[in-house]
């Protein structure tokens, strides 16, 4: 039986990023306390918390001092060490378990789990060298999608082969292991996301369905509630809620999906932790994601995923941080996030901005007006 962790225990958290920040602080406004192991120093999550733990994911002696230090841990991105994970799982109290990360570290692992759970997914084939690739595509077709099975993000570490002209730019990716796997292309017309939340004790909810825009394949806007009919919604949420079962699911996990014109879903990817898309949470929901994950994880009740108003959130990215400091005015009454990292790189993750309108047309037309007056340049859509 699992005991809750009240208020005043405290809080670990492998991994210092955004969302371990925010995290960080859903778990402080609650009354806990918070501490975080994370290799780098001041990190987003460090800068919030009450004990740094400065050391790598896989340091037996700080994964050690992490759980003497915390009466629950969790983890705030899935690329954290998986035996690390496991050692938690069995010396400490780690109630979302080492499966999830195993699965949803690995590209391959997670389609097969996808695959048995019953969702449809795009056919898929492993890769392992120019050969099987070949042999892949045939099953596939053109085009396709190889990516590497770790490691990948927000673009990082895929092809996308339209010709067999395009097999020369995947023998280079090739060159850089031999665990891959190819995925056909999905015709969609939207992308979407469900934020599944399951507590310890076995509840369940779901936050409203995000629509996501990517551009240069990092989420650009997402859009809530999402402009699906009542029946994609309803089939999103049920599948969200299979995968949810097949890994015995607690915490929060996000569910990413493509959605075709005639209203068929494919799951695209998970990821076991509050998500960039949910991001419009914090403003727009009763209970935010990162307060629905806390509460999950500590045996608390879960809150209500009620959307108050609708919202659009836009990620900001390095590129965009001077042009906005320069700006804040024109944000008015949208909600500016940064999450305290220190070097504002091209493509890197600073922070969000959140706009609530009383209608979602009204939440777009004032987003639309701070990209034009506030970001440097009015990115164009393409797909991910």
């Amino acid at each position: 039986m699992f005991k809750t962790v009240l208020p005043g225990q405290t809080i670990g958290i492998l991994g210092g990023g955004q969302l371990g920040r925010m995290m960080a602080l859903s778990a402080r406004e609650m009354g806990y306390r918070v501490t975080v192991l994370e290799p780098a120093t001041d990190s987003p999550c460090g800068q919030v918390s009450d004990l740094e733990i400065v050391t790598a994911y896989d340091d037996e002696n700080g994964i050690k001092e992490l759980a003497e230090k915390s009466d629950v841990i969790t983890y705030e991105f899935e690329n954290v060490d998986v035996k690390s994970a496991k050692w938690l799982e069995n010396n400490a109290n780690l109630p979302q378990g080492s499966r999830l990360l195993e699965v949803t570290q690995h590209r391959l692992r997670e389609k097969e789990t996808l695959f048995a759970a019953g969702v449809k997914i795009a056919p898929f084939r492993p890769v392992h060298d120019g050969e099987s690739l070949l042999d892949a595509v045939q099953y596939t077709g053109l085009p396709a999608v190889l990516k590497t099975c770790r490691g990948g993000y927000d673009g990082k570490g895929q092809v996308v082969i339209r010709s067999h002209k395009d097999f020369s730019i995947a023998e280079e990716l090739l060159k850089y292991g031999n665990d891959f796997v190819l995925e056909a292309w999905v015709p969609f017309e939207k992308e979407i996301s469900v934020i599944i939340t399951r507590g310890v004790n076995g509840e369940v909810t779901t936050f409203p369905v995000a629509e996501n825009i990517h551009v240069d394949n990092i989420l650009h806007q997402t859009i809530v509630p999402a402009r699906i009919t009542s029946e994609v919604e309803m089939k999103a949420k049920r599948m969200a809620r299979m995968i949810a079962a097949e890994l015995d699911l607690v915490g929060t996990l996000a569910v990413e999906m493509f959605a075709a014109k005639d209203g068929t879903l494919y799951v695209n990817e998970l990821a076991p932790r509050p998500h960039n898309s949910g991001h419009y949470t914090i403003e727009a929901c009763a209970v935010s994601q990162f307060d629905q994950h806390i509460r999950a994880i500590t045996g608390m009740p879960l809150g209500s995923t009620k959307l108050l108003k609708p919202a659009v959130m836009i990620n900001v990215l390095g590129e965009h941080i001077e042009s906005i400091l320069n700006h804040l005015s024109e944000l008015k009454e949208a909600k500016l996030h940064l999450y305290g990292k220190e070097e504002a790189k091209t493509k890197r993750k600073m922070g969000h901005i959140t706009v609530l309108g009383e209608t979602i047309d009204e939440a777009m037309a004032e987003s639309s007006r701070i990209l034009d007056k506030v970001f440097p340049k009015k990115p164009t859509e393409v797909q991910s």
